[in-house]
């Protein structure tokens, strides 16, 4: 790509690699500009000087919003990461009894209800001016690699970050009241109609790969986005649902759970950066969540504490896997 000009002596700054980030994200100006409570004209012109600091097109422009160019893609990664450290500097040189700033939270609905709460309250007491920001998660930990997230509570990957091992949750089967099957074991499933959630849903990916590994067929498969659609069809008896313990509670009253022989579990972590482990508030929530996952575990019928309670670094190269 023919660049714009050469690159000027003036260095990016830091509202310019904002600027750029927020609309990378947004995939347009106006979304941009309400998200960073900015003008248009003001948003644009900010992206326009980054450019011309770099001397090259970052961003493609269209009726229809903005795409990154080849260049911006590579971009892109080193100005999220430019941002994180400043912001990381700053937090680092506060004093911790007045520490503000936000903790943004990648975690699943089920680690969401049933261990964020007591986790938070744990963070709130000891830094009371922070703002605490939770988003869903990727299975992936997605979030936390690209910086929209602090922390993650996810399924166990190899992506490299910083990994504690929260809790092992088994899954089971979820069906009627009085229902008069045999569900002891996961053979049981054959020729069942199974009641799951989305096909790109990473604990959907896990269940199938059980049950391949079994060579276990199902009659049907049906696949539903929202939790509470899943148990509305498993009470109706149209299926088995399969699910990890943690997401069927609290359970409809109208609804069992049975447990199988051989237990099968998703390995729930909570990741974060190698490099910002150190980090106040992070430290302080990552401490708060093992805590509270442990206390779960007594209570939990369906919940073990996991192999080995130490950090485990993740190879430095993960494996390439799809969106679930």
């Amino acid at each position: 790509m023919t660049p714009l000009t050469r690159p000027n002596l003036a260095r990016p700054t830091l509202a310019q690699l904002r600027a750029f980030v927020a609309v990378a994200r947004a995939g347009g100006f106006s979304e941009a500009a309400a998200e960073l409570a900015m003008s248009q004209s003001s948003l644009s012109e900010a992206v326009a000087g980054l450019e011309r600091a770099l001397g090259t097109r970052l961003l493609s422009r269209s009726g229809s919003g903005a795409a990154l160019t080849a260049t911006g893609h590579r971009v892109l990664t080193y100005a999220v990461q430019a941002i994180r450290a400043t912001d990381d500097l700053l937090l680092s040189a506060q004093d911790e009894s007045a520490l503000s700033g936000t903790l943004t939270v990648a975690a699943y609905r089920s680690l969401g209800v049933h261990l964020l709460p007591a986790a938070l309250a744990e963070v709130h007491a000891r830094f009371p001016r922070l703002e605490v920001k939770v988003v869903h998660a990727e299975a992936d930990a997605a979030s936390v690699l690209s910086g929209q997230a602090d922390v993650g509570l996810v399924m166990a990957s190899d992506a490299p970050l910083l990994s504690y091992p929260l809790l092992q949750d088994e899954y089971v089967a979820v069906v009627p009241l009085g229902h008069p099957g045999q569900l002891q074991r996961w053979t049981d499933l054959e020729g069942q109609t199974l009641l799951l959630p989305a096909a790109t849903d990473a604990c959907t990916a896990l269940v199938m790969a059980h049950l391949q590994r079994l060579q276990v067929v199902p009659a049907n498969i049906m696949h539903f986005a929202d939790d509470d659609v899943i148990y509305s069809m498993a009470a109706h008896g149209l299926g088995v649902a399969i699910q990890p313990w943690l997401a069927t509670m609290p359970l409809r009253s109208d609804l069992v759970t049975r447990r199988f022989e051989t237990s099968f579990s998703r390995s729930l972590v909570v990741v974060t950066l190698l490099t910002r482990a150190s980090l106040p508030h992070i430290r302080a929530f990552m401490d708060a969540v093992r805590l509270a996952a442990a206390r779960l575990t007594v209570t939990g019928a369906g919940l073990h504490a996991p192999a080995q309670s130490g950090p485990e670094r993740a190879r430095l190269l993960p494996r390439q896997r799809s969106q679930a």
